[in-house]
């Protein structure tokens, strides 16, 4: 994929994010998405740093780093979860 469908896509998806606060009627919908964006970018980082010590980490992928930003921290657990299931 060449880099304007990626920002097309990551746009679009940062659109059904703001859309999505803004039907739960957060009271700043643009914030909030960006703020679970960033935790959970935070989290993988998180999750790949502790990794020397507790030996479980997720490996870096467009896929992981998309789920990570899109979801959250419970995307984050769902790719440890799914990483202990079937590695």
């Amino acid at each position: 994929m060449n880099s304007w469908n990626m920002l097309l896509i990551g746009l679009g998806i940062f659109a059904l994010l703001v859309l999505l606060q803004v039907i739960v009627r957060a009271a700043h919908p643009v914030q909030r998405a960006i703020g679970g964006i960033v935790m959970g970018l935070c989290a993988l980082v998180a999750v790949n740093l502790t990794g020397v010590f507790t030996g479980v980490s997720i490996p870096l992928s467009p896929l992981a780093i998309g789920v990570s930003g899109a979801a959250g921290i419970p995307g984050v657990t769902l790719l440890l979860l799914l990483n202990l299931i079937f590695v």
